[in-house]
């Protein structure tokens, strides 16, 4: 007797199993999980998949996306505990690790972060070895040295989310307070995605018009407009955001969805993203910052050479030496 299946369908051909868009999603916290929504809504993968420790969250999660799968357009969502199943990955994606405390600097989290990344990073290489890396896990410049140092891979296929969501807020802060969308308003931050992340104040313009040519004193300590302020709140907007709700996710889910969208479709678009700036700006340890940086299918093809002011430079050799007086004392 012939199943239902069997008198439904003629088979012609045998299916082709391998993913050519693979993405792996390391933790199924709150920034994972943001990440996987926002991934799955823009039809960025063919499949999905979710690793984690804790087995019964992980496939819960799993299942949650799965009785979705009506709504977008992304063939198979897996997960598992174990590793294997994050084989031949396009880009995985790492967010474990310790979550960020009230009142905590993303830079405290760092050794117990090392320790998890110990365990996870040189497996997760050995079954994907020509995978792109995005590392999302705070405090996220150190890390990103640190999963840089243990993988193996190129420096150009390890790549820290870093500054691409400061900057988004720092663009949505600019237009709030001229009544323009983010989109219009240009600006970056570069640096730590930390306490000493450095606002390009010289480069913000919107449509080509510098804001430093209508006021010279622009985001300076002197400026009656206090635009300055707007960098302020963009450093202090994470740890307001975990006192109100425990944590963030969903901004940094975005941001992450938009870094995997110019890599997977290899858009060459320009992001600041951490990566090593040892020999730019008179920096000369191994350090992981932000800068901007092309992403491509390659992960990071080219790093854009942004003229700094004598005050920009100062603050971003500031925010190295920050970090380095950490990551010279890490145990990995």
């Amino acid at each position: 007797m012939s199943t239902v299946k069997e008198q439904l369908i003629e088979n012609l051909t045998k299916e082709d199993r391998i993913s050519q868009r693979k993405i792996t999603i390391v933790g199924v916290g709150a920034v994972g999980m943001a990440c996987s929504i926002c991934i799955l809504m823009r039809d960025l993968t063919d499949e999905l998949v979710l690793v984690d420790v804790a087995e019964d969250k992980l496939k819960g999660e799993m299942m949650d996306l799965q009785h979705g799968s009506l709504f977008f357009r992304t063939p198979k969502i897996t997960s598992g505990k174990d590793y294997s199943i994050s084989a031949n990955s396009k880009l995985i994606i790492v967010t474990a690790g310790v979550r960020q405390q009230e009142g905590e600097s993303r830079l405290s989290l760092v050794q117990r972060n090392v320790n998890i990344m110990k365990a996870i990073i040189p497996v997760l290489v050995r079954h994907s070895p020509d995978c792109k890396m995005l590392i999302v896990s705070n405090p996220v410049d150190l890390l990103t040295y640190v999963v840089w140092k243990l993988s193996g891979l190129p420096i150009t296929r390890v790549i820290g989310s870093g500054c691409n969501l400061d900057s988004a807020r720092f663009r949505y802060l600019i237009g709030e307070k001229l009544g323009v969308h983010p989109t219009s308003c240009h600006g970056w931050i570069i640096g730590e995605h930390g306490d000493s992340s450095v606002p390009l104040w010289s480069g913000v313009n919107v449509a080509g018009v510098p804001l430093k040519s209508l006021n010279p004193k622009l985001g300076t300590d002197s400026d009656k407009d206090q635009w300055k302020r707007i960098h302020q709140q963009v450093v202090e907007s994470g740890y307001e955001i975990i006192r109100l709700k425990g944590y963030t996710s969903w901004g940094i889910g975005l941001s992450v969805t938009d870094l995997a969208g110019s890599i997977l479709k290899n858009l060459r678009r320009v992001h600041p993203v951490s990566t090593m700036v040892k020999g730019f700006y008179g920096i000369n340890e191994e350090i992981f910052l932000s800068i901007p940086c092309i992403l491509g299918q390659n992960g990071i093809s080219d790093i854009v050479k942004v003229t700094l002011n004598s005050e920009e430079e100062a603050l971003l050799k500031k925010s190295a030496n920050t970090l380095w007086n950490i990551q010279k004392d890490l145990v990995f």
